[in-house]
Formats: C-alpha cells, sequence, structure tokens
C-alpha cells in the first residue's frame, strides 16, 4: 500500500509538473467515474459471494468439495469454474464463499484455475469470434487438465503447510 501510494503521488508531481491541475483534475475525475462504474459490480459480487455461503449447505459443500472429496471433487470444482459466468467481481467472491462454507483449496484453485482458463463466456463471446473454432476448441482441450493438476498441487502443499491438529 505504501509503494503503491509512493508511485501515485510521484505520478500525480509528474502530471502535475507538465500539464498543470486540470491535467490532475482530468485524471481524477475520469478515475472517479471508472470507480462509480466497478463499485456496484463489486457490490453485487460480494452481496453474492454472502448470500452464497449462506445457501449453500455446508455438509453437502464439505462432502462435494472438501478436503476428503478427491479427484471427484477437484473435477466438481473445475467444471464450476469452467461454467462460471462473469468476471472476478463475481469468481473471486463465490470462491471465498466455497471456501467459507467448506470446499477446500485444492476445490478451489480448480475451480479459479478453470475460470480463468476455460471460462465458456469468454470464449464463446471473445475468443471464438476473434481467434476462430479450431484455436479455441484445442486451447480447451489442452487447458483441461491444469485446473485439476492446480487444485491437486495446491490441496498437496496447503495439507503440508497448514497440518491439521491431531486433538479434536
Amino acid at each position: 500500500m505504501i509503494t503503491i501510494g509512493v508511485l501515485v503521488a510521484a505520478s500525480a508531481t509528474l502530471v502535475y509538473r507538465r500539464d498543470g491541475v486540470d491535467g490532475v483534475l482530468d485524471i481524477l475525475t475520469r478515475d472517479l467515474t471508472l470507480f462509480g462504474g466497478i463499485l456496484p459490480r463489486v457490490l453485487a459480487g460480494c452481496l453474492l459471494g454472502a448470500f452464497i455461503a449462506e445457501i449453500l449447505p455446508h455438509e453437502k459443500v464439505s462432502r462435494s468439495l472438501g478436503p476428503n472429496s478427491g479427484l471427484k471433487g477437484l473435477l466438481i470444482g473445475a467444471a464450476f469454474g469452467a461454467i462460471l459466468p462473469g468476471g472476478p467481481f463475481t469468481a473471486y467472491p463465490v470462491a471465498s464463499a466455497l471456501l467459507a462454507v467448506g470446499a477446500d483449496f485444492g476445490a478451489t484453485i480448480a475451480m479459479v484455475v478453470s475460470w480463468t482458463l476455460i471460462g465458456y463466456g469468454r470464449a464463446v463471446a471473445w475468443e471464438l469470434p476473434i481467434m476462430g473454432t479450431d484455436f479455441t476448441l484445442w486451447r480447451i482441450v489442452i487447458s483441461l487438465p491444469l485446473p485439476l493438476l492446480a487444485g491437486a498441487l495446491g490441496r498437496f502443499v496447503y495439507v503440508r503447510m497448514y497440518p491439521k491438529d491431531d486433538v479434536e
């Protein structure tokens, strides 16, 4: 945060020296407009995550996506990530909600990596029209194992970094 603050101050100083107060105010005005457009999406995503955390049955999520879900949990997480619509304002609050209701790091990592690499929304809206069917299909096919590998590695590392206490 301090580094970003220093970079902002230095950049504002450079813009002020080059363009004066009008240049700085123009940038601030455009940034406030951008912030105003993003804020409702962030709020909606956070609310979605909170509601999902309250609605989803903890036992079923833990059984399907928890630490003992094995390959099935990674597959479910990856499949869910691939079909999850929306951008980061949707995906990350949903991932956080899944963690809160019993999903483990592995399944959640598989979901986020799948959403990032395979996400159908971006593929249909952007990739197919620009890159074509052959490229899109091959990219998806080649990407399919990556969420599972990332989820398995995440589960492996997490269990070793944060072992459960034997006394419960």
